[in-house]
């Protein structure tokens, strides 16, 4: 069976030599942290805010922590809410939950899984202080339009970024640089990594400024005193990390470029099939995974079916990205949360006593359930692993149809 590139090996990451040597820099100056004088995570907040044209960026200790200092910057009282997507990764959600602020859950485009506008102003309140976009998988959310919903209800809009970097928006301004704050990650899994690690940007001087404090524990060093002057925590980035992640931002055209290639190989290949849908702007996406949108009735089976299959196949492949919405989780949907007490849930705080389970959010439930496939995807990946592929979705394809179509029919190998 073929073996397909993975980030969790070397043939599947960007690094080294360079990174080897960045990291022997660091050992032999002394100073692993920049509160000693360190200058590789200065340089590293400086070349991102650059690659972004933003004037501010904040390293930090991962991309669940950059999302912290953006939420931490918007300081919500306990109960106030957070306006987010159900179809994310829960490092989206664990900071609304650290700052004791409720998730309110947006639903999703049926086609992309990116959060729905007319979803997020149906749910503003009087309570809500943010929007918590996610540019999924690398698909641009409609952040020009959340931001227009942000400041017309005078609330904060961050973009959440992990998945999705270089990724354009369609005037071709890139993802990151709407919101009042964006969020990217450094995770191993990312389009690049430093191990973990994540950058927090800002255009508003005042908002990098409250997220810098809330990164470093409120202690305002250029002032050189010894004082806190707000609640934060402790996420600030090493300078090992710092120095991996300056090589690997050299090579993040390059990456993007690739995987955005061998996607549109594949989506050419897969245009014929009836009933599958691939992400029509290739060109603009980051491409972190590749998603398969199924019309059911029209490919002949759903996406467990598919994933079964491919999987069989040896395709990289898994259905619905989660196995069920967030607030499906445990922690949400039962609340165990702070000692049990079900805070920041209960009223008070909150306006209404809030709780979560199946109905609330359709369509991300169908994406889950029945019609997404995301196909796992790397730079490395040849044409020769794209055509493969394809090949196999085709004999996938036409077995499900034929089974669909003729029930008594032979769809085995």
């Amino acid at each position: 069976m073929r073996h397909y590139p993975s980030a969790a090996e070397p043939a599947g990451r960007s690094l080294g030599d360079a990174e080897t040597a960045a990291l022997a820099e660091v050992i032999a100056s002394g100073k692993l942290n920049f509160t000693v004088g360190g200058t590789q995570t200065p340089a590293l907040e400086h070349e991102f805010a650059t690659l972004l044209g933003v004037d501010h960026a904040v390293a930090c200790s991962s991309g669940t922590a950059a999302l912290h200092l953006a939420v931490g910057a918007v300081d919500p009282a306990p109960g106030d809410e957070i306006i987010t997507t159900p179809l994310t990764d829960f490092g989206t959600v664990i900071p609304i939950l650290a700052q004791n602020a409720v998730p309110v859950f947006a639903d999703v485009d049926p086609e992309t899984g990116v959060l729905d506008p007319v979803s997020v102003e149906s749910l503003i309140s009087g309570r809500t202080r943010a929007i918590v976009a996610v540019h999924l998988f690398g698909a641009a959310a409609p952040v020009d339009t959340l931001r227009e919903i942000a400041d017309q209800y005078g609330v904060a809009l961050i973009e959440d970024c992990a998945q999705a970097y270089l990724t354009a928006l369609p005037d071709g301004r890139l993802a990151g640089t709407v919101g009042h704050a964006s969020c990217f990650s450094l995770q191993q899994y990312k389009h690049i990594t430093c191990g973990d690690g994540g950058l927090a940007v800002s255009a508003d001087p005042q908002f990098a400024a409250a997220m810098r404090l809330f990164a470093d524990k409120g202690w305002p060093r250029a002032t050189g005193e010894r004082t806190h002057l707000s609640f934060g925590m402790n996420y600030r980035m090493t300078e090992l990390q710092a120095a991996v992640a300056r090589v690997q931002l050299v090579k993040l055209p390059s990456v993007v470029e690739r995987r955005r290639h061998s996607a549109r190989r594949l989506a050419e290949a897969l245009r014929p099939l009836a009933g599958i849908r691939v992400p029509a702007d290739l060109d603009r996406h980051a491409v972190w995974l590749l998603p398969v949108v199924l019309d059911v009735d029209a490919a002949g089976a759903d996406n467990q079916a598919y994933a079964k299959a491919l999987a069989a196949e040896g395709v990289p492949v898994s259905a619905g990205y989660l196995d069920q919405p967030v607030y499906g989780y445990p922690a949400i949907a039962q609340r165990r949360l702070y000692g049990g007490s079900g805070f920041p849930f209960t009223s008070p705080p909150a306006r209404v006593e809030f709780r979560y389970g199946p109905g609330l959010c359709p369509r991300a439930e169908r994406l889950i359930g029945r019609t997404l496939l995301v196909l796992h995807w790397n730079e490395a990946y040849t044409d020769g692993d794209v055509d493969a592929i394809a090949e196999a979705f085709v004999r996938v394809h036409h077995r499900l149809r034929v089974g669909s179509l003729h029930p008594g029919a032979e769809i085995g190998v």
